[in-house]
Formats: C-alpha cells, structure tokens, sequence
C-alpha cells in the first residue's frame, strides 16, 4: 500500500468534505501542519468542527480557516492568540466546547485507544462538569469525559518511512501523536521520507498502523507566534 502522495492537495482528495470534525495537531504554531490546513483551506470544506489545543493566530494555522468561516465549531483548550476567534465567539457566530489541556489530550488517546470514557478529577465542581456524569471513587469527586474519535486527523512530524512510522522533533511532538491516533484517516506532513526499516524501530514515536496518508513538505514556515530577543 503507497501511503506516500505527491501534494497536501493530493493527500485530501476523496477525504476531507463537509461536516466532518477534524483533528489537528500542533500547539500555538509549533509542530502544526502547515501545507495541509491550507490544503483543507482550499478545499473549501465547510461546516467543521476542528479538535486543537488551540486556533492558531489570525491568518496562519487554523485562524486562515477562521477568515474563511469554513469552522462551525472549535473543541480547544487555549484561544488567546486569535482576535478573530473572539469576534466570532462573542458574536455567536462559532460554537466552544472549551476542554482542559491534559483533558482534551486524554479524550484524543482514548479515541484512539477504543476507550469510550473516562473518569478525571479535573473539572470537578465547575463549568467544565456541566451536564456530566460526576461519580465518587475513593471518597474524591470525579467528572466522565467521553474520548474524542476524528473523522480526519491532520499531523505534523519530522521524518515518516514509507510505512508511516513517524518521528518528531522535540516539542513539535506535543499534540501530535495522541490526533494521529484519533483519526479514522490521519494525513501527515512530513519533512522527510526515508525507506521502510530505515528508522530504528527504538526510535518511532509513533508507528505506522495510525497513518494512512503521507505528504512531503521539506520547507515549512514555522512561524513564531511572538518572537522576543534580548535588548541590544
């Protein structure tokens, strides 16, 4: 099976369409697929729930879906860095299902896991609760989180072999692994492709059995959401 394909637009042909709930990696704008969410931009898909740790910054990431209204929904931990965000928030025009950061990242492996749900303290007694079976377990108050399962997961990583087996770099691993896991397709962004075997199998991060399409994109951006340097 060739998981390999020539261009981001190429790798969401036949994948991506309205309505779907996708799950992209990445935190603030490190280690985010950079050349697949403007593939899905252009795709003109509409109507989607986004799973992230956040919503990118206004006209990069996921903010470039934002402008183009393409998101119905965002399920994020942090939405502090997207001005565009918030107008469509406040004015009722996007719907938040706000989750706690370790939260939203369990939910993702769950999925991916076949777990349906789970049981964490985190929450407990506030408006992430709302509405949610609480249970008590050893004398401590607990909340059910149901797992999060994608119907298309987007991912960034550093190097794949032909197999899908993946590697990424340093922190840029953040959300990555536990989207790709959730995906009923994951598609992943690569910087690097090296045969199957190539990769010593003590150092995959993340093996292939989660991925099913692979994108090369050996110069990405890698913007910085607010560079600061010393003073001269």
């Amino acid at each position: 099976m060739n998981k390999v394909y020539a261009s981001a637009a190429e790798a969401l042909a036949g994948v991506v369409r309205d309505g779907q709930t996708i799950a992209v990696g990445g935190f603030g704008l490190c280690g985010i697929p950079e050349a697949l969410i403007a593939a899905l931009r252009d795709s003109g898909a509409k109507q989607l729930t986004c799973i992230s740790n956040n919503a990118g910054v206004d006209g990069f990431g996921l903010g470039m879906l934002l402008t183009t209204r393409q998101i119905r929904k965002m399920i994020s931990s942090y939405v502090g860095e997207n001005k565009e965000f918030e107008r469509q928030y406040l004015a009722g025009e996007l719907e938040l299902e706000f989750t706690p950061q370790g939260t939203l990242a369990e939910k993702l492996r769950a999925g991916g896991s076949g777990i349906p749900a789970f049981f964490t303290k985190t929450g407990v007694g506030t408006i992430v609760a709302d509405g949610k079976e609480v249970r008590e377990f050893n004398g401590e108050q607990y909340v059910m989180e149901r797992s999060l399962v994608s119907d298309v997961a987007l991912v960034k990583a550093q190097k794949a072999d032909k197999a899908g087996n993946l590697v990424f770099r340093r922190t840029a691993r953040n959300f990555n692994p536990v989207c790709a896991m959730s995906g009923k397709i994951t598609v992943v962004e690569v910087e690097e492709i090296v045969e199957t075997g190539e990769i010593d199998p003590d150092d995959v991060h993340l093996p292939g059995i989660f991925v099913h399409r692979i994108v090369l994109n050996t110069t990405p951006e890698k913007r910085i959401e607010q560079r600061t340097v010393r003073a001269k």
